[in-house]
């Protein structure tokens, strides 16, 4: 797959800013850290597996500012973990003006009276729990700029609120809660908060949902990441506590 910049996203939109990315690794992760880069941002790749992270490194590497590695497992991680990558942050750039919220895990369509209570919990806390904590950690940091964005990547809830989304299903709702909650905590100050929701894509997750051969409605990732980067910068101001949905091409 080709992380080649979206032609969508504008050039310079996020110049200057320092943008941390959730879920690196992943197939919207990975598009929007290239989008991000090649509209000044300098990046920064939060994933759990360093070989696909340096993958990424090089493409975003070529697409703008030298951007920063932070491997880091979101299952096991803890809330001084997140405490000490916002301490790095603020040591090694000295600011934070975004995060993009892209990580997720999804085992695959499951009864719930089937599914293991390890890979339910895990679902959670991954998709949810943890990057509510990753975020709250970084708080201080984002109120520190003029002008913050904290994006959430969310699902098309009519899809995962129906029958053996599991785990990733609920979490997904509960996203959208967070969202909602952060929003009317911030909405006087500098940090926004807003989500995205992305058309059906070409990703490991969906693949575990539907079959290459049964799914001929998703397409790449590069909409949804030039979306991200819109939401990311100033001009997505006018989405502050709301859900962006990205519309089939």
């Amino acid at each position: 797959m080709s992380l080649a910049a979206s032609p969508d996203a504008e050039a310079g939109a996020l110049e200057g800013r320092v943008i941390l990315v959730v879920g690196a690794g992943g197939g919207l992760g990975s598009a929007a850290a290239v989008a991000c880069a090649a509209a000044g941002a300098t990046v920064i790749l939060l994933g759990r597996k360093p070989r696909r992270l340096d993958r990424v490194y090089a493409q975003v590497q070529q697409a703008g500012p030298e951007p920063l590695l932070y491997p880091l497992d979101l299952e096991g991680a803890t809330p001084d973990d997140f405490a000490e990558l916002a301490s790095r942050v603020q040591a090694e750039l000295g600011r934070l003006d975004g995060i993009l919220v892209c990580a997720a895990d999804f085992p695959g369509l499951t009864p719930f009276e089937l599914a293991e209570p390890a890979a339910f919990a895990r679902s959670l806390h991954v998709t949810l729990t943890a990057p509510a904590l990753l975020v709250q950690a970084c708080l201080p940091l984002l109120k520190q700029c003029e002008d913050a964005a904290v994006v959430f990547c969310v699902d098309d809830p009519a899809r995962v609120g129906a029958a053996y989304w599991g785990g990733y299903g609920v979490a997904q709702h509960g996203l959208r809660g967070l969202l909602a909650s952060l929003h009317d905590e911030l909405k006087q100050g500098p940090v926004r908060v807003a989500g995205l929701q992305p058309a059906p894509m070409r990703t490991a997750l969906r693949a575990r949902a539907w079959s290459l051969d049964q799914d001929d409605v998703a397409g790449g990732p590069g909409l949804a990441a030039a979306e991200a980067v819109h939401l990311l910068s100033q001009e997505g101001l006018t989405w502050r506590g709301s859900v962006k949905a990205v519309m089939p091409e």
